[in-house]
């Protein structure tokens, strides 16, 4: 995956990190929330940040001084 590559899909992985971040909002705010559905999303949540911590490694590798 070239860096033009991983830096789109880091900019769609955010997106739908926030996206899901108001959809749990959202969702909990309710009178009765959904506890099954909320604890889906953020495990889906949970998955996009660590996708995104990978993405953001490969851009910004470790430099050992």
């Amino acid at each position: 995956m070239s860096p033009e590559e991983i830096a789109q899909r880091l900019e769609l992985l955010r997106v739908e990190h926030r996206d899901l971040d108001a959809a749990i909002i959202a969702l909990g705010g309710g009178a009765v929330p959904d506890q099954l559905q909320l604890a889906r999303l953020k495990k889906r949540k949970l998955r996009l940040r660590d996708e995104i911590a990978w993405c953001e490694d490969q851009l910004l590798p470790d430099i050992i001084a």
